[in-house]
């Protein structure tokens, strides 16, 4: 047998093991399912040839881009309050990011419909949702400020969390990103999210005045390196993905919340996480959102998995 067909073949056994590994770890009945395959032919809020597209495939730096985004939205106090007293994220962390990862993943891969209907659910929710902080600011989940806060901080993460640790993005491709998310920001209420790098960068500066530490922040950190966030064996892996999360952080941003060197990354575990990042934007899961979508369009399973 040819050498590159023995490869082909390993490879693909490769992908069908940790396929079907993701398959059973997502097996939750408590968790709603999205069929990614349907309505045939129809588009997503993003097209195929999307930044989003590309940088939504890898689960490696979707979790490290997510644990930095919440870093970012806990340093907001209304947010945190939010955040923190409305939600079961400390006693059940892993079917909360179970869900929130399907959101993203509807948001950006699910038929326009499914996506739309989805967010709708989401803007309903956070209607009910409102407090008073510990230092007595009002809040309200569906504030646009706040709103265009967690998409600016869940853009960022995503985007950053991909060009350092899967494969470098140009300020071009920052560009396009953050005006491709223009659409599904308005839909959550984020009516001033981020058109550009600029913009990001603005918004950012703005912000760094309104956010104080907390040690909701360090213990949402202890949450996430003990959190079951991925099958065996890769939790191995999981601290070293939290201190890559921090790494992402702005240094104003945390030097304002103490997170000092020791709660970034050391020396060994940078080339240990972009390994695995690399790794995993070249595995072609099948049953995964990314090639679902794809076949879902007419297009191939390995579409997304194609070097630019």
């Amino acid at each position: 047998m040819p050498v590159a067909e023995l490869r082909s073949k390993i490879r693909r056994k490769v992908e069908d093991r940790l396929d079907r590994a993701a398959q059973v770890y997502l097996d939750d009945r408590a968790l709603a399912r999205a069929d990614f395959s349907a309505p045939a032919g129809e588009a997503s809020l993003s097209s195929p040839d999307s930044v989003s597209w590309r940088i939504f495939k890898n689960p490696v730096t979707l979790f490290i881009g997510g644990v930095a985004a919440v870093i970012l939205e806990l340093a907001e106090p209304r947010v945190r309050s939010g955040v923190w007293e409305h939600s079961n994220f400390r006693k059940d962390p892993v079917g909360r990011l179970k869900r929130t990862g399907l959101a993203a993943m509807i948001t950006v891969y699910g038929a326009r419909s499914e996506a739309e209907t989805m967010i709708a659910r989401i803007n309903t929710v956070h209607d009910r949702i409102s407090g008073v902080t510990p230092s007595g600011a009002p809040y309200h989940a569906n504030d646009p400020e706040l709103l265009t806060w967690v998409q600016a901080t869940a853009a960022f993460g995503f985007l950053e969390a991909y060009s350092a640790y899967a494969f470098p993005l140009s300020d071009a491709d920052r560009n396009r990103y953050y005006a491709e998310s223009v659409k599904a920001a308005a839909l959550y209420g984020a009516s001033a999210a981020p058109r550009s790098l600029a913009g990001q960068e603005a918004l950012f500066d703005v912000m760094t005045s309104k956010l104080e530490a907390s040690d909701i922040v360090f213990e949402f950190l202890t949450i996430m390196k003990k959190a079951e966030a991925f099958p065996q064996p890769a939790q191995i892996a999981q601290h070293s993905l939290v201190r890559a999360a921090v790494e992402l952080v702005p240094g104003n941003i945390r030097s304002i919340l103490g997170l000092d060197r020791r709660y970034g990354l050391r020396p060994f575990e940078g080339r240990v996480v972009k390994r695995m990042a690399r790794r995993a934007d070249r595995l072609v899961l099948r049953s995964g959102p990314a090639a679902t979508a794809s076949r879902r369009l007419g297009l191939p399973d390995d579409y997304l998995y194609r070097r630019p």
